[in-house]
């Protein structure tokens, strides 16, 4: 025991994290000016660290409540997205969901939610939900790596607006059998996956599969990574912008009408989570992506089916219920209303209940676990009975008794004889002035000693049973719950007061009493229920703001409702007559409050009395802006005289009547000498000036400000002042914004909440993080009949400017994947905003800024303008382009990506034109044109426009020939030949197609087509306009006059530039004469030469031959070497993947997914 050593405790993180001791070395931070060089770096890294997180402030629309986060899974087919939802959920909510199918909601905190949905290997879904997801889950397979959809995917979120998590998740690591192996493909994938996204993306491992589901301590890494991540950047489009993810769909059509007619519009009813702004409470325009546009006919708030435990315990504690402190298991909820959970689930208008082992269930069994649709199932497997009906007897209300059997007394009741037809008087003045001495009631009469006696309430009776002094004396007037519960009392008619016939006969004369008490009990129904009901609290804001914009009330009136006083004198009889009706009567000026004036009542005799006062006047006026702001510092009257006459005087005197002063003698002259001799002030020191001509400076600004809107006595530099933030330091600024913004949001919130549920909901809309369902009408039938759950439904608002429709001009560039180039004309599927369209673009460059010029494909590498029709859009709003959204194309789908530069329909776009012509007739400078124009009107519209040759002579067009028609006049800068081609370049204005088709891929939806497509399909071959053909082109060849220099020119020509010509010669030369003859031993060694030439050649030749047949012979082994080890190489990798397998099956793991597209 005492050899065994124990393992060391672990120290602790303060020991570690300990000051280290100054070594006594110099410290770089305080002697770092010592290095000017490295002092400048490190200060310019600072500040672009600095810079780097700033950004333009944007207001924080996310509530108090927020809406859970959107997490969306994407990949490709088999990559495992199932298995990681399933893991998820299996983590969050400790539940097992089958078919994960729509949007599944879990709580992860005691403040957060999540909405888990998995994007279906759809082009459309990719683009829907690149729109609104928060986080986004990228799942790459480990041992494939990157696939198309992956790329295809980031690149729309790189154009629409990228989310701040992004985050990818490798899989399928438990096939590499070579630990080196998988190391490098980690490095190789990270950062390729840092090339598109940042550097220091998180990429998380999901190492193999166990049950089904990925290792648990693997899904906790990543989960406690999703819960614990903060709000990022709001993304500009979802900050200004309604919308919804729907996870829950019904039909709430009328049956009659599908019945009727099976393809009759629908109306549906959408659920989900409010995100992004206020849904309008009235006519809010949406888009529904895949759907087209519509207007919400109505829209209520629900209660939250998956409500936070924060929201749980601020709900308990406004009803007084004590509330969990932590988020134990009890807690933890899931609402997936379109999964199969538990073996329920919902789809559309109906529940579907499925079970692997069938229906058969013992209800009597205890302790049994069951799903909540197999509950269902055995509810509904029990005996036929009656709605309510158990063994202990029937219970209609929750809170009632349950009934063992009906009294025999109870049994049978009704009428013994059928009702007779009367005709009822509906005369109020005789309604009960006449009551019948006996009320003879056929309906079963009871004895005299009863139990129903003894309950009897005369309270409780209608008006035909009461008397008149009842009446009168106002007591409590009660309501029945049907037609005849009032007017009869069914054989309960032996009462005090009321005589009945002991012998129980019958008069016929009263069998309807029961039917006209019926009628009568409703008449003044409204009146009573006024009286009842019509009383509110007085003093209450919310009616006082309804009764202060109510226009067909005067003060008096609204000021009386507030007050809850009810003047019954005050009433005017209706009968009254024509020419009293409009009179003012006494009293009513007499009731006249003086808060209900518009205008209050005053003394005017004394209001003159008063401001007849200089003091008063003087008084008033300092508390005006424009005021003279002289203060009495000099005395009492002489700070009065200065205030009056003030700036104002001095001006007048020395301005405008001409007054001066002598600066040498000091002599006033002007108007003003004889009233200064008279009554002389004394002069102002310096400083006394300089403090006048501050307070003056003073007025002049206060004067200024007060018209200046933008200056410092707005409201926004007020609340600058108050806040403390008119000035800013170096780093304040950014600051200073965000606080101002978050200022007026927190003003505007307490605003709101002073007002009532139904008031905001007016004032402010439908809030954000809510959970409400709306009702959408007019919906195409295929939209139920082809619903399918895994798509997303994205529920997007509409501005007034995005349901206008014109053209829009956008900056657009060709995606350097995909292979072809675009055509102008060509349809072009256009993913703006929430909306998904097809249109037809004209694509255009600026040239020379003073035109934008059509081009008929778009540029390589390089951005061009494009103008389509389509909905309005704000400017700087991204959008991507497709040719089409099948999967059947192999490349990558996204053709081009781009921004929305204006929506003005002023842009002119031309198009090059150009006419040719040819010379028929030429003078000097001056030449007749043919076959350019048609008619002399032609000619006429083209008078001065300027022409030229192809050799680069310039001219221009004069006037139009007599004869013969189309031919005109012109003039050049020089003369011209026959063989010259004249041409006109002009510009023709186009303007694009009004031309949009919505992509309805919800309820089936055909794009149109590219022309090579329809032909191709129709089987039509390619026209071939004879124009459009390349033909040979026969130029004769031209012969021209040698040059020729005058000889005075060629005189003066420098010496090198002189022409040197040979004089021809009438005889032959002697080398043109002597001839060369061979002798002798010279022709004997050309021989010789020439021989042996020969046979070296022949020699060289038949060595090449020989080398090439072995060289033959040689390429012939290595292609058959080649063969084999090519053979033996195809049957090593089919053996090994027929024994390994490519990838997993999806049915091994238990997940989705399908064959991968590559």
């Amino acid at each position: 025991m005492e050899s065994q050593v124990h393992k060391p405790h672990r120290q602790s993180k303060k020991s570690k994290e300990k000051k280290k001791q100054h070594s006594g070395g110099t410290n770089p931070k305080a002697f770092a000016v010592s290095n000017p060089g490295k002092l400048a770096r490190q200060a310019a890294r600072s500040h672009d660290i600095k810079e780097k997180r700033l950004h333009v402030p944007l207001v924080d629309r996310l509530p108090d409540e927020p809406p859970p986060r959107l997490v969306t899974i994407v990949g490709p087919p088999g990559v495992g997205k199932t298995t990681l939802l399933k893991s998820l959920i299996r983590r969050y909510a400790k539940e097992n969901i089958s078919d994960p199918v729509g949007p599944i909601t879990v709580v992860t905190s005691k403040k957060q939610r999540l909405t888990f949905i998995e994007c279906p290997n759809e082009l459309e879904a990719m683009v829907d939900l690149a729109k609104v997801a928060d986080i986004v889950l990228l799942m790459i397979d480990g041992n494939y790596g990157f696939e198309m959809e992956t790329m295809e995917f980031l690149n729309i979120l790189a154009a629409t607006g990228m989310p701040g998590n992004v985050f990818g998740i490798l899989t399928h690591l438990d096939l590499f059998r070579k630990p080196q192996a998988l190391k490098d493909a980690k490095k190789r994938l990270k950062h390729r996956l840092w090339s598109e996204l940042y550097q220091g993306a998180h990429l998380f491992y999901l190492s193999g599969i166990w049950n089904g589901r990925y290792p648990d301590r693997e899904i906790h890494n990543l989960s406690r990574f999703l819960s614990v991540m903060k709000n990022p950047r709001p993304l500009v489009w979802r900050n200004s912008h309604p919308y919804t993810v729907i996870d829950n769909y019904r039909d709430i059509t009328h049956p009659t009408k599908i019945e009727e007619d099976a393809k009759c519009d629908r109306s549906i009813e959408l659920s989900g989570y409010l995100r992004g702004t206020n849904f309008a409470a009235q006519g809010q325009r949406v888009h529904i992506a895949g759907l087209g546009d519509f207007t919400i006919s109505r829209m209520e708030v629900l209660p939250d089916p998956c409500p936070t435990p924060a929201m749980e315990q601020a709900l308990a504690k406004i009803t007084g219920k004590s509330g969990r402190r932590r988020l134990d298991e009890k807690d933890k909820k899931l609402w997936a209303p379109m999964a199969d959970r538990s073996g329920m689930k919902i789809t559309g208008d109906h529940i579907v209940i499925t079970r692997e082992k069938g229906f058969t269930f013992d209800k009597d069994a205890e302790g049994v676990e069951r799903g909540e649709g197999e509950q269902l199932i055995v509810d509904l497997q029990a005996e036929r009975r009656l709605l309510g009906h158990t063994d202990k007897g029937v219970k209609l209300f929750a809170n009632g008794e349950q009934l063992a059997e009906v009294p025999d007394d109870e049994a049978d009741r009704g009428r013994k004889t059928p009702r007779k037809a009367r005709i009822l008087e509906r005369d109020g003045s005789d309604d009960e002035a006449e009551l019948p001495d006996d009320e003879g009631f056929v309906s079963g009469e009871e004895p005299a000693g009863s139990d129903v006696e003894a309950e009897f309430d005369e309270a409780k009776l209608g008006k035909l049973f009461r008397n008149r002094e009842d009446k009168v004396q106002g007591e409590d007037i009660a309501f029945a719950d049907s037609d005849s519960d009032l007017g009869s009392l069914s054989g309960e008619e032996d009462l005090d007061g009321e005589d009945v016939d002991e012998d129980g006969e019958e008069d016929d004369e009263f069998d309807s009493d029961e039917e006209d008490a019926a009628v009568r009990w409703k008449d003044n129904m409204v009146e009573r229920a006024k009286m009842l009901h019509g009383k509110r609290r007085p003093y209450r804001a919310t009616d006082l703001v309804r009764f202060m914009y109510d226009t067909t009330l005067t003060p008096k009136e609204a000021l009386r409702k507030w007050r809850g006083e009810e003047d019954e004198e005050a009433e005017e009889d209706i009968e009254q007559d024509d020419d009293t009706f409009f009179r003012r009567t006494g009293k009513e000026d007499a009731e006249d409050l003086g808060e209900d004036r518009s205008i209050p009542r005053y003394d005017y005799e004394e209001l003159a009395a008063k401001w007849s006062s200089e003091d008063a006047i003087t008084a008033l006026r300092k508390r005006f802006a424009t005021s003279n702001l002289l203060d009495d510092e000099d005395g009492g009257g002489d700070g009065g005289d200065e205030e009056e006459g003030g700036f104002g005087d001095e001006d007048e005197d020395d301005e405008g009547d001409g007054a001066f002063e002598d600066l040498e003698t000091g002599e006033t002259h002007g108007p003003g000498q004889d009233k200064e001799s008279g009554d002389e002030k004394p002069e102002l020191s310096l400083e006394a000036e300089r403090e006048k001509n501050a307070r003056r400076k003073e007025e002049l600004k206060l004067r200024f400000e007060e018209e200046d809107r933008e200056g410092f006595m707005n409201d926004k530099a007020i609340a600058r002042r108050e806040g403390g933030l008119q000035e800013f330091g170096e780093d304040e600024w950014y600051d200073a914004q965000k606080a101002m913004l978050q200022k007026q949001l927190d003003i505007n919130k307490a605003e709101f909440e002073e007002l009532d549920e139904s008031q905001r909901t007016a004032v402010e809309g439908y809030r954000a993080g809510k959970y409400a369902k709306m009702v959408i009408e007019g919906v195409p039938a295929e939209f139920v009949e082809k619903f399918q759950a895994r798509l997303p439904i994205v529920v997007g608002g509409l501005s007034a400017t995005e349901d206008r429709f014109g053209f829009v001009q956008v900056r657009i560039k060709r995606h350097r994947w995909h292979k072809k180039i675009l055509k102008t004309g060509d349809p072009l599927i256009f993913s703006l905003g929430w909306r998904r369209f097809q249109s037809l673009p004209i694509y255009s460059i600026s040239d020379s800024r003073t035109r934008n010029r059509m081009l008929k494909y778009t540029p390589e590498h390089m951005h061009c303008f494009a103008t389509f029709y389509g909905p309005l859009i704000a400017p700087n709003t991204g959008f991507t382009c497709f040719q089409s959204f099948s999967a059947a194309n192999p490349g990558f789908r996204i053709a081009a990506t781009g921004t929305v530069l204006s929506v003005d329909e002023s842009t002119e776009i031309v198009k090059k034109l150009k006419l040719t012509g040819t010379p028929y007739k030429i003078f000097k400078n001056t030449a007749f044109i043919k076959d350019m124009f048609n008619s002399a009107l032609e000619i006429a519209k083209f008078e001065g426009a300027a022409i030229r040759t192809v050799s680069g002579i310039r001219g221009q067009i004069k006037r139009a020939l007599a004869k013969p028609e189309g031919h005109f006049r012109a003039t050049f800068e020089d003369k011209i030949l026959l063989s010259d081609i004249v041409f006109l370049r002009a510009w023709y204005p186009i303007k694009p197609h009004r031309f949009y088709n919505p992509a309805t891929n919800l309820v089936g939806w055909q794009s149109m087509r590219l022309t090579g497509e329809v032909r191709r399909a129709e089987n039509v071959p390619t026209p071939l306009p004879r124009n459009s053909q390349y033909r040979p082109v026969e130029r004769a060849a031209r012969h021209f006059n040698p040059l020729r220099v005058p000889r005075a020119l060629a005189a003066e020509l420098p010496f090198r530039s002189q022409i040197v010509q040979t004089r021809p010669q009438r005889k032959e030369t002697y080398m043109q004469k002597r001839a060369v003859v061979v002798r002798g031993e010279e022709r004997k060694a050309r021989d010789l030469l020439q021989k042996l030439t020969t046979i070296r050649k022949e020699q060289v030749a038949k060595r090449r031959a020989k080398k090439e047949e072995k060289r033959a012979e040689y390429r012939k082994k290595v292609a058959e070497l080649e063969e084999r080890l090519e053979n033996k190489k195809k049957r090593e990798t089919k053996e090994y993947w027929e024994r390994e397998g490519r990838k997993r099956k999806p049915g091994d793991v238990g997940g989705g997914g399908g064959k991968r597209r590559k």
